[in-house]
């Protein structure tokens, strides 16, 4: 449990500004930004290994800024990914001319933020490219090790890039070096105890004392599967039975190993653990190069522990080996890197921002009811994020209902703050919702309102065929960004209902308010249904089984906000 902390919701900025006081000698933050950088900024011609994720996680991940390792990390909130514009505010900080390496955990969020980041950043001539970090063997069989999440690993992937990119190789031999670093790399974890985000009363998950939890993640999961407590002789050979089967093919007897806590686990008893372990390894056939016993990727303060093994070949071996100076992280002599002058200033992250364009009356008066809309959704994640956090637990990390109230409080904070028309204002406010929520549900609300906003306009207060309009196109932007079906358990099990049902009670007739109540019945059904569906996409898919019975987080509030837009549009006896 996080024993000290202000406001909750300030947790991670608060975090950053005292990481960044306390290892200013390694470390600035970036101006408006929840951006830790190396100090000085980019290297003229030098590759910038640019990392990131949600917090919690300390040293990861900016903790392992600095020399020999990652250049920048983007903080997301806690366990929550950074939003697009975050990361590609690092990623235009920390351009100094050759390149930018993206590096991450393969979590949905994290995906598409910083995919959407390395597409701007290709649209203004910064060559930008990303590595996803695949290691956990628990999370997807050895057939489908695209859709693995990162986990440890990631450290392992991360040491190399930033080796690579600190001796002076170009952007193209960075990137393919992670890539077999990642490939190269197999981790799994076990859990004794959950985490307990700062500001809640109880952990994640619970595990009984005489039980533990094998292949957790690291964003407060559990398992997926529980199994008696075991000692450490058999604990060190669960940890490595999974790894030493899964062999890289064409890999040598080299390895590199991490042994890493989870943050509630005392490196004393990591000591005993490896005591029992290398013979394991020496056993195998494998010799241990420079092995690492500690904390290195952690989840809070959750009791666990992984093990991550990275077969090595020369080129490899020599990154592992290669000097690094950071907070958290420290190796040999960094005064034999190469040096790099420092690169132009920081250039702006954002265009300026232009006047507000010019919005038909009727139009800016319809941006009174958006804000009213959004205010009445605010009201209700308010009121709701506890149970929305509690679904999204038995599967997940636990932050639907908090992220929905930043994403939302931010969202009509823009709102109210925009002086002009219906479009610009849901334009605005999709910004900031995805801005300040960050991870899944953050993009997809934001593209979700700005793909509304793009319809209604600025031109006109919207009629019945315009809001018809937007909503759908609401839905046909959420499926292009997101990927997900319906059945997939995701928010699109309630926004796609709910539009249906609306379409089909104004194509019968029905006046507006009237069809706009026959949706949110359906999207209240369709997010109910979801109880039996089995996850296929985001952090829930590999505890597809534990979902099972609890509706989707996502599909629950995406109902309870459409319902609560609904009493703001519409009195009970308005249908137009």
């Amino acid at each position: 449990m996080a024993h000290i902390h202000g406001d909750p919701a300030a947790f991670p900025d608060e975090m950053v500004d005292g990481f960044c006081a306390a290892y200013s000698r390694y470390v600035e933050r970036v101006p408006d930004a929840s951006v830790v950088m190396r100090r000085g900024g980019p290297r003229a011609g030098k590759v910038s290994v640019v990392i990131g994720g949600g917090s919690g996680h300390y040293p990861a991940f900016c903790g392992t800024v600095g020399a020999g390792l990652a250049d920048a990390a983007v903080v997301g909130d806690v366990f929550t990914s950074p939003s697009a514009e975050q990361a590609y505010r690092a990623g235009r900080a920390m351009d100094g001319g050759a390149g930018v390496l993206f590096s991450f955990g393969n979590y949905a969020g994290d995906v598409l933020n910083f995919g959407a980041a390395e597409r701007r950043l290709r649209a203004d001539g910064i060559d930008c490219r990303t590595v996803l970090v695949t290691d956990d063997v628990a999370s997807a069989p050895v057939t489908e090790t695209a859709r693995r999440r990162g986990i440890a690993g990631d450290f392992c992937v991360f040491k190399i890039a930033g080796a690579a990119a600190d001796r002076g190789d170009d952007l193209d031999t960075v990137e393919r070096l992670a890539r077999k670093a990642n490939d190269r790399t197999r981790s799994f974890g076990i859990a004794f105890a959950g985490c307990t985000v700062p500001g809640a009363d109880e952990p994640l998950f619970t595990v009984a004392a005489d039980e533990m939890e094998l292949g957790l993640g690291i964003h407060g999961e559990p398992g997926i599967e529980t199994v008696p407590r075991q000692r450490a002789p058999e604990l060190a050979a669960t940890l490595a039975a999974p790894l030493l089967a899964e062999r890289p093919d064409g890999a040598g007897d080299r390895i590199a190993v991490l042994l890493n806590g989870l943050g509630g686990t005392k490196y004393e008893e990591l000591f005993v653990l490896w005591r029992h372990l290398g013979p394991i390894l020496a056993d195998a056939g494998l010799t241990v190069e420079l092995p690492e016993v500690g904390e290195l990727v952690t989840s809070l303060d959750m009791g666990g522990v992984s093990l991550t093994l990275l077969w090595l070949d020369d080129d490899l071996a020599e990154l592992w080996a290669a000097p690094a100076d950071t907070p958290a992280f420290r190796r040999g002599a960094v005064t034999d890197l190469p040096r790099f002058a420092a690169a132009a200033p920081i250039r702006a992250a954002t265009p300026a921002t232009g006047p507000v364009p010019d919005a038909d009356p009727d139009s800016v008066r319809a941006a009174d009811r958006a804000r009213a809309v959004l205010d009445a959704m605010l009201a209700v994640a308010e009121r709701d994020a506890a149970e929305w956090g509690r679904i999204d637990a038995v599967a997940g990390d636990g932050d639907h209902g908090t992220g929905m109230v930043r994403g939302l409080r931010a969202a009509a904070q823009a709102a109210h703050a925009y002086p002009g028309g219906l479009g610009g204002t849901l334009a605005a406010a999709g910004d900031a919702f995805g801005d300040r929520a960050g991870g899944t549900s953050g993009m997809l609300w934001g593209v979700v309102l700005r793909a509304v906003g793009a319809v209604l306009g600025d031109d006109a207060a919207p009629d019945a065929a315009r809001l018809r309009a937007g909503v759908r196109a609401g839905v046909t932007e959420l499926v292009a960004v997101g990927k997900a079906r319906p059945g997939d358990k995701t928010m699109l099990d309630a926004l796609l209902p709910f539009v249906d049902a609306f379409e089909a009670a104004l194509d019968a007739g029905a006046g507006t308010g009237t069809a706009w109540r026959t949706g949110v019945d359906a999207a209240r059904t369709g997010a109910a249904a979801t109880a039996d569906l089995v996850p296929k996409l985001g952090r829930a898919r590999p505890l597809a089984a534990r979902s099972v019975g609890t509706p989707d987080a996502g599909a629950t509030s995406m109902a309870a906000c459409l319902h609560a837009a609904g009493t703001a549009l519409f009195t009970p006896e308005e249908d137009t």
